[in-house]
């Protein structure tokens, strides 16, 4: 008989992502988001779809009762929850929404699934940004120190399901993962949004003049390892998804536009830093290297040149679509 699988948030990148690389492997998956599917171009399981794949439009912050019974039909053994209101500099004028989606919808939930006693794993897809800046390589156990509402809210949320495991041994593990990229990413983030604008000559804005840093792993890196601490990782724990190699922004930007044959200074305008934004996340992946025999195996240079494919490929309908953040409330 075959694993059942819930992943909420399947439209996302990293969800959708998930879900092709399980139709590999011995599950029904049921996926589940609250917008309908978008391009085809977007969603990599498209490609390989089977018969052990659904999808249901359903929202946490409208159709909690309709994904609790969900749950309760399907009965999953396992749920990757990959759901959140992301975007960060916006957080600060809406920050009742972010908090309404990343905390009370997901607590409304935790509150049937910690004692739903199917349930083997229940894997929380949050983020390095409850952290804060970082000046040195941290390990899972640093202090959380969050700057902007949408942290603060993640934050929150990741301390309710370490309430819920210590105190009813809820199967919770946390990964945070960054900084994640590749074929099929949001267009306004920021390896996307270069590589369209080299390709359709326009400016590309460079917050703070790319000072940052970031190290970025690839997509796919991403998923074995979320799959690696499904199957293996300890009930309770967190476990760091990074790579060992940092960039600054701006030397980023240099790396797509040498690669495409543009221009650096033609390509780009200076604007001022965005608000709270963290200078670094250096996070210490020993951990997931040790204990699950993990290791990202597909280079920088190499996921760039793969995701300019991508977009030269599709970029009949890239040029259609807008590469601005849309919120939904």
């Amino acid at each position: 008989m075959k694993k059942k699988i819930l992943i909420i948030g399947s439209n996302s990148f990293s969800g959708s992502n998930m879900i092709n690389y399980l139709l590999k492997k011995d599950f029904n998956i049921i996926g589940v988001s609250r917008s309908k599917e978008p391009s085809n171009i977007f969603l990599p399981y498209k490609k390989n779809l089977n018969k052990n794949f659904i999808f249901k439009k359903l929202n946490l912050n409208k159709d909690i009762n309709k994904v609790i019974n969900l749950i309760k039909k399907f009965k999953p053994q396992y749920i990757i929850n990959y759901a959140a209101q992301s975007m960060v500099s916006e957080s600060f004028g809406n920050s009742e929404q972010w908090y309404k989606t990343n905390i009370l919808s997901q607590i409304r939930l935790f509150n049937f699934l910690y004692k739903y006693k199917s349930l083997k794993k229940y894997i929380h897809f949050t983020t390095p940004e409850v952290y804060g800046n970082t000046k040195k390589w941290i390990r899972e156990n640093n202090d959380f120190n969050p700057t902007t509402p949408y942290a603060i809210s993640r934050a929150a949320c990741d301390m309710h399901l370490a309430t819920l495991y210590k105190q009813f041994n809820f199967p919770v593990i946390f990964t945070r993962a960054a900084n994640v990229y590749g074929a099929g990413q949001q267009l306004y983030r920021i390896i996307p949004q270069t590589i369209i604008k080299c390709r359709l000559g326009k400016k590309l804005s460079l917050e703070g003049g790319g000072k940052s840093i970031r190290s970025f792993i690839h997509i796919e890196d991403v998923s074995d390892a979320v799959f690696k601490i499904l199957m293996k990782g300890k009930n309770g724990s967190s476990y760091h998804i990074s790579t060992n190699n940092i960039i600054s922004i701006k030397d980023l930007v240099l790396m797509i536009a040498r690669v495409m044959g543009i221009d650096f200074k033609k390509l780009v305008k200076i604007t001022p830093e965005r608000r709270a934004k963290d200078y670094a996340y250096l996070l210490n992946t020993n951990k997931i290297r040790k204990t699950l025999n993990w290791k990202n195996k597909i280079s920088l240079e190499k996921g760039i040149i793969e995701t300019i494919d991508w977009v030269d490929k599709n970029i009949k309908i890239i040029k259609k679509k807008s590469i601005k953040y849309k919120h939904k409330a």
